[in-house]
């Protein structure tokens, strides 16, 4: 089976790290006029953000532009969450990680809207080594997040040689995004309210089972590795 965790609200916390970086690029670039104002972010991929960004402050959104500006995006990110920002993993994650991690039967992954450096960097800073995760869907390999559950899908089956159906496959994330994107696929979703969306709200996206945190790791692992069998109807 394949478990794949989201990055910010779901696994850490890095106080807003992304966001002000993302604002110190685009101000370094584009000058200080350069505004985040009605730019919603959570669950969203960095590639559309961008796009949002740069239709917000009348900017060409070039591949040269989006290249400059992901650099200078992960420069900023990597100085903040050195010397200003503090990256927190969440409750229970690396306790559920390591569970995981020693399964058999279980690929570890990533599907989040991060960057693939950005993302990485975040995770480390965390105190998480990001090459535990043997597979990854990056905000940059589809167009929208329900274009990235087959993308880990397909790399879970070139990485252990066996095809995963989707309903062994368990996307951990905090926001109806997250569900939605499970949802489209008949992949499950386990939501953690510990982001920006509550229980009530996780629940009414269609989550296949909603948690406040990860803390409880033996009822979670339980419940997740059930999985691992799962039938074909």
């Amino acid at each position: 089976m394949l478990v794949l965790f989201d990055i910010d609200g779901t696994m850490l916390l890095t106080e807003r790290a992304g966001v002000a970086a993302m604002l110190d690029a685009g101000r370094e670039l584009f000058g200080t006029a350069f505004s985040f104002d009605g730019i919603e972010v959570a669950g969203r991929l960095d590639a559309l953000i961008w796009s949002d960004l740069a239709r917000r402050n009348n900017i060409d959104a070039t591949e040269a532009n989006h290249a400059r500006f992901r650099a200078t995006y992960g420069t900023h990110l990597a100085r903040k969450l050195r010397d200003t920002h503090r990256a927190t993993p969440l409750p229970g994650v690396v306790d559920l990680i390591d569970r995981m991690a020693s399964s058999a039967g279980v690929t570890l992954g990533l599907l989040t809207g991060n960057y693939p450096e950005t993302g990485r960097e975040k995770i480390r800073s965390a105190g998480i080594d990001p090459d535990r995760f043997g597979v990854a869907a990056w905000g940059i390999d589809g167009p929208t997040r329900r274009d990235l559950p087959p993308v880990a899908m397909s790399r879970c089956q070139v990485l252990s040689g066996r095809a995963v159906r989707p309903e062994q496959v368990v996307i951990i994330g905090d926001t109806p995004h997250d569900v939605d994107c499970a949802r489209h696929h008949g992949c499950r979703c386990l939501a953690v309210a510990t982001g920006a969306f509550t229980v009530a709200e996780l629940d009414a996206a269609g989550a296949t089972r909603t948690v406040e945190s990860l803390a409880a790791t033996d009822d979670l692992a339980s419940w997740i590795l059930g999985f691992r069998a799962a039938p074909t109807s």
